[in-house]
């Protein structure tokens, strides 16, 4: 199973980050963690990819001096590309299991496009 961090944990393991601009980032949406439904105190998890988001939105916006709309359109690029990647990998997945003979004319095509 998952281990999901809480709000407090995030908080104490990012040097910097304040629960206020926490909420800023949740209520951005520019990170999605998880709705807290156990029981326990209302609040958010997060995943390891939601905390590693958080970490990347503090490093932009304090080393880079980003403000909250240069932020959206960061993470938004930075989204894009790696939707990119994933499309990229199922690609070159499909190609693998392809004869070579249709991998060498996927290949060539490709070279002849590069113009």
């Amino acid at each position: 199973m998952t281990r999901h961090l809480t709000e407090d944990e995030v908080l104490a393991a990012i040097p910097g980050l304040t629960r206020t601009r926490l909420v800023a980032f949740i209520e951005t949406e520019m990170v999605l963690p998880l709705r807290r439904v156990d029981g326990g105190a209302p609040g958010h998890l997060f995943r390891q990819v939601d905390f590693a988001r958080v970490q990347l939105l503090c490093d932009l916006s304090d080393d880079l001096d980003l403000d909250e709309p240069a932020l959206g359109v960061v993470l938004a690029l930075l989204d894009q590309l790696h939707a990119t990647r994933q499309d990229l990998l199922a690609v070159t997945r499909a190609v693998q299991v392809e004869s070579p003979e249709v991998r060498a004319r996927i290949g060539a095509a490709i070279i002849g496009s590069r113009g």
